[in-house]
């Protein structure tokens, strides 16, 4: 048996990291039996509070809300959750406790910033999770049956990101960790220059739990002024546009600024950008010199002077022999 949970890193984190991402959302999908206490957490950086509701199998099409069927999401009905200080929500999900019941099948839940249903998504930022929910089984042990262990398989894009489970160091993606326990296991992912999450991984006996994480690069913006305003701004050797204007999602770490105008002297400039900042550039251009087109009109002349006075010379030379 495996079990395949996908993680995939966008504002708000759903069920490990799904960060808001506007007018479009990712998702991750899990397995899950009725019953089941499905916990949901993750982080809004935009808001104070998260809206939650389902769509699924014989519901309204825009939503109701999770812990109520019948309370409607188009009617003003949301299942609300607060984030803390860090902007961190975390949620436990009874799909039994929902005034009414569900039927068996998928699921999608959506996690919104704004008491906004699916039809007016448009206007919202959002992420989703899809939850398959089964018909639980009928299982038998016996005394002294072995509890087998289990697997996580786990690996990450970009590679090389460092894997902590449950507060321990346990190595660099890809990786494989072997002989757990069956239970739940908290993985956090983290990498220099990328945002950090972590998602609940459940360990079940004989299994191999297999999480795949996508990283997000952490990026910022520049706020880009020119004296004069007008010119042009190129950062790393790419046109960025005519200043004054800002530019956001730039990858965080160093840049190169290149800086030109009419009648003044281009400018290049490093920058570094700083992860969830926007930083104030100012750069003054200095006017190209009135001399400076004298100047090198005159070394034309000299140089010309020279090549005439050489061909004089030889001329000179060559009818004085013929002389001779």
């Amino acid at each position: 048996m495996k079990t395949i949970d996908t993680v995939r890193l966008t504002g708000i984190i759903l069920i490990g990291c799904l960060f808001l991402a506007h007018g479009a959302a990712a998702s991750v999908s899990v397995q899950a039996y009725m019953g089941d206490v499905i916990p949901l957490q993750g982080y809004s950086y935009g808001s104070s509070t998260v809206y939650l509701f389902l769509t699924g199998p014989n519901l309204p099409v825009n939503g109701v809300a999770l812990n109520n069927i019948n309370a409607r999401a188009d009617e003003g009905h949301f299942t609300q959750v607060e984030t803390d200080s860090n902007g961190h929500w975390m949620y436990n999900w009874g799909t039994t406790s929902m005034a009414g019941r569900l039927d068996y099948g998928s699921y999608t839940i959506w996690v919104v910033d704004r008491p906004n249903d699916r039809s007016h998504l448009n206007e919202a930022d959002y992420s989703t999770i899809t939850i398959g929910l089964g018909q639980p089984g009928i299982t038998i042990t016996t005394p002294g049956t072995p509890v087998m262990p289990g697997t996580m398989d786990l690996s990450s894009i970009p590679n090389e990101t460092s894997v902590v489970v449950n507060n321990d160091y346990k190595g660099r993606t890809p990786l494989t960790l072997g002989g757990l326990e069956p239970g739940m296991y908290n993985v956090t992912f983290s990498r220099f220059g990328y945002y950090k999450f972590s998602t609940p991984v459940k360990v079940e006996s004989g299994s191999v739990s297999e999480v795949i994480a996508s990283l997000e690069q952490q990026t910022g913006g520049l706020a880009i002024n020119t004296s004069p305003a007008g010119a042009q701004v190129m950062i790393d050797g790419a046109d960025a546009g005519i200043s004054p204007f800002t530019i956001t999602n730039l990858t965080a770490g160093n840049h190169t600024l290149n800086v030109s105008s009419a009648g003044y002297t281009p400018q290049g400039q490093p920058v570094t950008v700083i992860a969830n900042q926007t930083r104030a550039v100012d750069i003054v251009l200095g006017p190209v010199s009135p001399f400076a087109g004298m100047w090198v009109a005159g070394l034309i002349l000299a140089l010309f002077a020279v090549v005439i006075a050489v061909l004089l010379i030889t001329l000179y030379r060559s009818r004085h022999r013929k002389s001779e």
